[in-house]
């Protein structure tokens, strides 16, 4: 069991550090809105990241694998999503500097909002449900209760990623500071709604 934790631990670090929708949106959160904003983003991803397991350990997100309409259905939703994100940002640069970054909304409705984005932004990618039905399935042992193994893993796994978001959160927090002049703000909106963009195109293109 330990040899199989470890295996786990590994490749989901490795999982980690490659980039995707929720790098882009906890980064942005963090940079535009401050680290409290990427922290509630990340605590978003991560419950997507629990659910996802909880889908694989009870077999509803083999539906996504079984069904081409499910999958279909997920991976234009999730597209419309990053989309509109990114169109929104976009939006937001071409406004007056003074109207689009003097002064955030409440902290609390600030981090509200960005751990809903977190969390849909997670949720919403079909990807990642398959990816949670055939990655997690490998490192439950012969002979072990495949339920609760499932789940522990999923929690590890969403923990790994904590650890690697707090890192970029952290980082990114530095970097908001650094560059918090509007219009340099502004630059970055526009940076992030093209990446929004691209990978809302990207998974509207692609296929499993």
């Amino acid at each position: 069991m330990l040899q199989t934790l470890l295996a786990f631990v590994g490749a989901a670090a490795v999982v980690a550090l490659v980039p995707g929708p929720s790098t882009a949106i906890i980064v942005r959160q963090s940079v535009t809105e401050g680290r409290r904003a990427g922290v509630a983003a990340m605590l978003g991803n991560e419950c997507g990241v629990v659910l996802w397991g909880l889908a694989a350990a009870l077999g509803l997100s083999a539906l996504l694998l079984a069904s081409t309409i499910a999958y279909d259905a997920m991976r234009i939703a999730g597209a419309v999503f990053l989309l509109t994100l990114g169109a929104r940002a976009l939006w937001r640069s071409r406004r007056p500097a003074a109207v689009a970054f003097d002064e955030p909304p409440s902290r609390t409705g600030s981090a509200w909002r960005a751990f809903r984005v977190g969390l849909l932004t997670n949720v919403a990618n079909p990807k990642a449900g398959v990816f949670a039905v055939s990655f997690l399935p490998q490192f439950v042992p012969a002979g072990a209760s495949v339920l609760p193994v499932l789940v522990a893993l999923s929690l590890v796994w969403a923990l790994i990623d904590a650890v690697w978001y707090l890192t970029l959160i952290w980082l990114a927090g530095r970097a908001g500071r650094a560059l918090g002049r509007p219009s340099v703000r502004r630059r970055l909106e526009q940076v992030s709604g093209v990446v929004l963009v691209g990978l809302g195109l990207r998974l509207a293109a692609e296929s499993r």
